[in-house]
């Protein structure tokens, strides 16, 4: 068998910091070592990550067309074609019968990102069409790094203009001039901090505003409306809105509301019983928000209307506005609500068909359109477009996703499942296999998977690559720990700051409770996350090993400690909020206490793939290099331990959906060969 490539240890406090030298040759050649070492290891697994990655790819329906969307004269959608990387972008003329076909004889293509990838990294930021119909602005980053270039397309000529301004986030907004645009530049800890406006056939762009405050982010997008632009400044835990009037771009934006330490707001642009007026999402009356008005051009936050109340078991995560309702997107008892308040009909929540789902506004559409779209799937159900009448709440499906193959959702079950953490919390799992296999009532391979942070949720999906995993007799499941936002505003709290052990007692309660249901055992059971998920799985590995029989970390953020002391590092001031200031002492004792990068030690540990993006900006690859080579030192196990670094990509890992599928094929092969899992399906 090859031998692992095994890192320098320098006499030093952190002994694999001279990892983070990018670009130099040493780190280079112990990447691609590492690398070589991951294609050796699973050597015999080639033939059947190929059998994966052609039946993944047999399950997707390579040529496809996206549901049409109407606005103004056009239909937009978008076509993907069999070998294809990415989807072309088109346009057809709007058919006067109100139907949405499109007319493949008059359609306009629009962006070819096949064309303009040439095999590279390419991922697309802006896809932003003018108010006239006429320029599309679009911006590219072809590294990973998420520094983007910045395009104007005139549509009549075909023309491109690459316009001359570096350090941008990749964000375009137009005004109702379709000559003015917004876009905002990075500072050097890739922050977006300065919003410039540039007017087409100038040479400059004119700086709008700069955000001091190394904590906040700036946003510039339009309003629902589109007859205001809203710039957004935030932080993890506060918010500024400014607005602009659109068809006065050359104007000064103005603050809605100065900003307030934990005041946290967010603004939209619509009609009230008949007057324009600001929608704000806001928590100063409770952590769950509450809905307020406030009239055009009227003064400050004591003029706020109270719409919607602030309630404890209903979070108010956002609102979708249209000229006759505003719809609100809830979250209670861990699921996604939708009520919708229409001009002249009583409120009313959507209603479903599952017990466990993903349920969001995919589009709003026109503002005065009687019907929005929304995205609803399940676990064992492929994602639908459904069409919602605002009026009388009926729902027709317009588009379901294609499962290629033979394919019965009947054939899977997906159930919820509540686990007790250490502190008597009770914590919702998620999870899917094939009915006969929970039938079973037999111990069955299962992949567990978790994230807890920021207050993202991690509603149910479906995936088509999945399905690999469950026609083999796997379960696959969603702990939806602390630090998400599945529970509200309170569920995040807990999983953040002083009580982030909590993300970790979760995920471990959730481990247990599904062994002591009997539905896996220890040697069945493999655990993935990625990011700050990846930190979950490192800190779980560190604290209870015997558990799991394999973990995969994906562009994981185990070096908190030494990244948080760095403020020289993109994002680092930004997380404060989230992880807290390891300047404190007793912060800093808090988090040195969890990282995963810090508690490496002598034990065994299960076998591990890491995987990291050598552009990757928001994780350092440096992250995941440093903690494989301390646990490849340290742990008193042989079991196998995988680096894989992608040289030419950021955090979401490479471009292309070919590549997204030889990544999961490469993964769950892993899987497969640490579980001794029967690999025919």
């Amino acid at each position: 068998m090859p031998n692992a490539p095994i890192a320098r240890r320098d006499a030093a406090t952190d002994p694999y910091q001279w990892l983070e030298q990018r670009d130099t040759a040493e780190v280079l050649d112990y990447l691609k070592a590492e690398n070589t070492y991951l294609e050796e290891q699973l050597a015999g697994q080639r033939e059947l990550r190929e059998t994966l990655f052609q039946e993944i790819k047999g399950r997707i329906r390579e040529t496809d067309l996206s549901l049409p969307t109407p606005w103004g004269p056009w239909l937009y959608y978008q076509r993907t074609t069999a070998g294809d990387e990415y989807p072309r972008h088109y346009r057809s003329p709007r058919p006067t019968d109100g139907s949405l076909r499109a007319d493949e004889n008059a359609e306009q293509l629009l962006l070819d990102p096949n064309a303009l990838a040439g095999g590279e990294y390419l991922s697309l930021g802006a896809f932003s069409i003018s108010p006239d119909h006429n320029l599309l602005g679009y911006s590219l980053d072809t590294s990973g790094d998420e520094t983007y270039d910045l395009f104007v397309k005139d549509l009549s000529t075909g023309a491109i203009t690459a316009l001359p301004f570096d350090d941008c986030d990749g964000s375009l907004t137009w005004a109702n001039d379709s000559r003015t645009l917004f876009f905002a530049t990075l500072d050097d800890t890739h922050r977006p901090y300065r919003l410039h406006r540039f007017h087409l056939g100038e040479t400059a762009a004119q700086q709008v505003f700069e955000e001091t405050d190394g904590r906040f982010f700036l946003t510039c997008y339009r309003s629902s409306s589109e007859r205001q632009l809203i710039l957004l400044l935030g932080s993890k835990t506060t918010s500024e809105n400014w607005v602009l009037d659109a068809d006065l771009p050359q104007g000064d934006f103005a603050c809605l509301a100065a900003r307030e330490d934990d005041h946290d707001y967010h603004v939209d642009h619509g009609l009230l019983d008949g007057a324009w007026c600001w929608f704000i999402r806001s928590n100063q009356s409770g952590i769950n928000f509450a809905l307020y008005s406030l009239a055009e051009g009227a003064g400050g936050r004591e003029q706020w209307r109270e719409l919607i109340g602030h309630d404890p078991q209903r979070m108010l995560e956002g609102i979708t506005l249209n000229r006759d309702a505003f719809i609100l997107s809830l979250r209670e008892g861990g699921l996604p609500v939708i009520d919708v308040h229409g001009r002249d009909v009583s409120p009313y929540t959507v209603q479903l068909p599952d017990a466990a789902y993903s349920l969001y506004v995919q589009d709003s559409l026109e503002f005065d359109s009687p019907v929005i779209r929304l995205r609803y799937e399940a676990l064992n159900r492929p994602a639908q477009v459904r069409q919602l009448d605002l009026r009388g709440g009926a729902q027709q499906v317009l588009k379901q996703t294609p499962v290629e193959g033979p394919f019965d959702p009947d054939a899977f079950e997906s159930r919820r499942l509540w686990a007790t953490a250490a502190d008597g919390t009770q914590v919702p799992v998620s999870l899917v296999a094939r009915r006969d296999v929970l039938a079973s009532q037999q111990p069955a391979p299962l992949y567990l998977y978790g994230y807890g942070a920021y207050g993202e949720s991690l509603d149910p999906w479906f995936s088509h690559a999945r399905l690999s995993l469950l026609e083999r007799g796997y379960i696959f499941a969603i702990a939806h720990v602390r630090g998400g936002g599945e529970l509200g505003e309170a569920w995040y709290r807990a999983g953040k700051l002083e009580h982030k052990q909590n993300t970790f007692d979760d995920f471990i309660a959730c481990a247990e409770h599904l062994i002591g249901e009997g539905l896996t055992k220890p040697s069945q059971l493999a655990i993935s996350g990625g990011s700050a998920g990846g930190l979950l799985i490192g800190a779980v590995l560190n604290q209870r090993p015997e558990l799991f029989a394999a973990a995969i970390a994906e562009v994981p953020f185990v070096d908190v400690l030494n990244t948080m002391q760095n403020p020289d590092l993109p994002l680092t001031v930004t997380e404060y909020d989230e992880w807290g200031d390891p300047n404190q002492p007793e912060v800093h004792a808090r988090i040195k206490g969890y990282a995963p990068y810090e508690n490496v030690r002598a034990q065994a540990y299960p076998a591990i793939l890491a995987v990291a993006g050598y552009n990757d900006s928001r994780v350092q690859y440096w992250e995941a290099a440093k903690w494989v080579a301390k646990l490849r030192a340290t742990r008193t196990d042989s079991n196998l331990l995988l680096l894989k670094t992608d040289l030419g990509a950021g955090h979401g890992g490479m471009s292309g959906r070919y590549q997204a599928l030889k990544d999961v094929a490469l993964e769950y092969a892993f899987v497969f060969k640490v579980l001794g899992s029967d690999t025919r399906p």
